[in-house]
């Protein structure tokens, strides 16, 4: 997957994408797979904004059921189902425990009732993965970390975890390797129109500065917070932010739903690459959408309602190794309260023909975008069913995930790479994995971790920084592999990772 703009030249696209996050990385994918001529487009990185910026979850969202969104939630298990089986190396099970507490907001029964509904309406699933109720001791043997204090019983219920700027990228490299033109660092600046319809965009390549005129029948705007709908008509539109925090080790391989004691809203507690992510929070915003800012107030938040939780964290923000801010665009609402709002999803059709994306999940883009493609397709007079559903994922197409896991840890061991750090390889890189492996084989070095608290190997970012499409250094250490978040790199690390890459690559 290598970066070419001169690929968008003398070309007329069927459509034109322009935001290269879940959801334009989605409707690229189906709309190539359909046979349409495809250019994607972002004036960042993929997933550079929102779509690195979630709680890297693939999940029904059982808060929703507060707010009877059944059909959201309904949507979003219906696909976090059909994704665990068809990229089981790029989502995959994970528990959530939910204490129950003397005082808590939601008492043991309303919410043995509400994951009863839960587990229904994901459908079939085996018993093993439908909840389970715990008594205050057993509760406390799954998640030790937990403040006893006033605890009287637990649940735990399947969900589903991913790596989501990673989710983006191989959706990405999918539509390339279908024939679709996808071209980071590269902006939308006009939309051309003749007869009052859209013909085409002007582009312009922010390395080399050059703009052009790229011919398209059909124009999809998924650049949420960017989006043209959004600047023209913010009654239509609101955003929210959310934050994230990473924080030392507490949970292994089950996470925690909690309540704020302060004001009642939900938070996680989650393991991700061997540290705890904590967050998130949910908040108007009305700032600048270039440069979201994390507030004191946004961080003592999150530290203050953790510490209650957590039986001897007393975390502070010195213990804080990294953090990060996104911004939702959510259809407007009445309601002064974000948490409130539904997370569903419209297609918005401007009287020039332009089809903008607004407000979604992570979970559910998949079904959204197939919704945009047969809106391109009928727009086309183009007669062509939603391949997506249930197929495998690029990386996995063609092979078998534990075969390929079985084969690949067995491989990386004769290699000295550990077992976590091999584990990892495989969720990130699928049947690419063998690429890596011969690195390390023709370099040993290569077979080290890069920190020795995270499962990354050398040889990830030279792969990664030859063959993704990397522009600048904040692309290979951020999303990539996410390493500006799970730690505090410092400038010599920096430039043993510059000379690494460039030495090897």
């Amino acid at each position: 997957m290598q970066r070419d703009f001169s690929q968008l030249k003398n070309r007329k696209f069927d459509v034109l994408i322009c935001g290269g996050g879940i959801y334009g990385a989605w409707t690229a994918y189906d709309a190539t797979l359909r046979g349409l001529k495809v250019a994607i487009v972002d004036k960042g990185d993929w997933a550079s904004a929102t779509s690195s910026a979630s709680s890297k979850l693939i999940h029904g969202g059982l808060r929703y059921l507060e707010t009877f969104d059944f059909k959201l939630v309904k949507k979003s298990l219906a696909e976090r189902h059909m994704l665990l089986q068809s990229a089981p190396h790029r989502v995959w099970p994970l528990r959530f425990g939910v204490p129950v507490y003397k005082n808590s907001r939601i008492g043991s029964f309303r919410l043995k009732c509400g994951l009863m509904l839960y587990d229904f309406l994901a459908g079939n699933v085996p018993i093993t993965q439908k909840h389970q109720h715990y008594s205050k001791a057993d509760f406390i043997k799954h998640f030790p970390c937990l403040n006893p204090f006033e605890l009287t019983s637990g649940f735990t219920y399947l969900d589903a975890q991913t790596d989501d700027a990673r989710f983006v990228l191989e959706l990405i490299d999918g539509a390339c390797s279908a024939s679709a033109v996808c071209v980071n660092y590269c902006e939308v600046s006009e939309l051309v129109e003749k007869n009052g319809k859209i013909s085409g965009v002007i582009v312009q390549d922010k390395l080399s500065q050059e703009s052009i005129q790229v011919d398209a029948a059909q124009v999809v705007d998924t650049a949420g917070r960017w989006s043209p709908s959004f600047q023209n008509d913010k009654d239509g539109c609101r955003l929210t932010k959310g934050i994230h925090l990473i924080m030392p080790k507490t949970v292994t391989d089950e996470a925690l739903l909690l309540t704020a004691k302060s004001d009642g809203r939900v938070f996680f507690i989650i393991p991700w690459y061997g540290l705890t992510l904590l967050g998130t929070t949910d908040t108007n915003y009305d700032g600048d959408v270039n440069n979201v800012p994390i507030s004191n107030d946004d961080i003592s938040y999150l530290l203050n309602e953790a510490n209650q939780a957590l039986k001897s964290a007393n975390w502070t923000e010195q213990d804080i190794i990294g953090k990060f801010a996104g911004i939702r665009v959510l259809q407007q609402s009445s309601s002064d309260n974000p948490t409130a709002i539904s997370r569903d999803w419209t297609l918005a059709t401007s009287p020039n023909g332009l089809l903008s994306s607004i407000g979604g999940k992570l979970t559910s883009a998949r079904e959204d975008a197939a919704v945009i493609v047969d809106t391109l397709c009928a727009n086309l007079g183009i007669h062509a069913a939603c391949p997506t559903f249930g197929k495998a994922f690029p990386w996995l197409t063609g092979t078998d995930y534990q075969s390929l896991l079985d084969t690949s840890l067995a491989q990386a061991a004769k290699l000295g790479i550990d077992k976590e750090s091999a584990v990892w390889l495989v969720r990130r890189h699928g049947n690419r994995v063998s690429n890596i492996l011969q690195l390390c084989a023709d370099n040993p070095d290569l077979a080290h971790r890069i920190r020795p608290e995270l499962p990354f190997i050398m040889a990830d970012l030279v792969f990664c920084a030859r063959h993704e499409m990397v522009v600048h250094l904040d692309d290979l250490l951020r999303r990539r592999l996410p390493l500006l978040i799970l730690a505090k790199i410092t400038a010599e690390e920096l430039e043993v990772f510059s000379k690494t890459i460039w030495v090897v690559g």
